[in-house]
């Protein structure tokens, strides 16, 4: 395991938010029901509103973790920062519902979109300092936007999992190998 589970968990989750936009536009957190079937997903805790407030709120926050993957180490810190000192972020360690101890750095009662922001920026806060920014990757596949995060032993993941990119590549590879024989 490259970083501690719960990171791996949280940028788990900041990847899976990010690709809730296609990069033809294709929304997938258009009702606050998506969004709720999203949190569900990722296990998110804590207290909402469930409004178009919060909805715009998430929608803004994925935008602004999306400028991660094409940001140098200097723009990356400015970022994390920004959202930590706008959470007024206050690390805590908590065990709730079947997770172990691990960090909140919000309180349960705080904006969805704080905490869902303090928390990818806590994992975030890892990421750079293990000087691994170069594991944020887009999608390999010429067809996908679609973001990944690394996090193999030997650095080679190229293809999202958002899709088939990976399998659609190789047998594209495979058919025009044959083509070729």
């Amino acid at each position: 395991m490259l970083f501690a589970p719960d990171t791996e968990v949280a940028l788990r989750s900041v990847v899976n938010l990010v690709n809730t936009l296609d990069s033809e536009g294709g929304e997938q957190l258009r009702t606050s029901g998506d969004l709720d079937r999203f949190l569900e997903q990722e296990e998110f805790t804590g207290s909402r509103t469930h409004d178009d407030d919060e909805l715009a709120s998430v929608r803004t926050l994925r935008q602004r973790l999306r400028t991660l993957w094409d940001a140098s180490e200097d723009e990356a810190v400015t970022l994390v920062n920004a959202i930590l000192q706008e959470s007024r972020a206050l690390p805590q360690l908590v065990k709730h519902d079947h997770w172990d101890w691990h960090l909140h750095a919000t309180t349960p009662e705080a904006p969805l979109s704080e905490r869902m922001g303090t928390e990818a920026a806590m994992a975030f806060v890892d990421v750079i300092r293990s000087k691994e920014l170069d594991r944020l990757r887009v999608c390999a596949a010429d067809d996908c936007e679609a973001v990944l995060i690394d996090l193999s032993k030997n650095r080679s993941k190229r293809y999202c999992d958002t899709g088939n990119c990976a399998n659609r590549i190789h047998v594209r590879a495979y058919r025009e190998r044959k083509a070729a024989g």
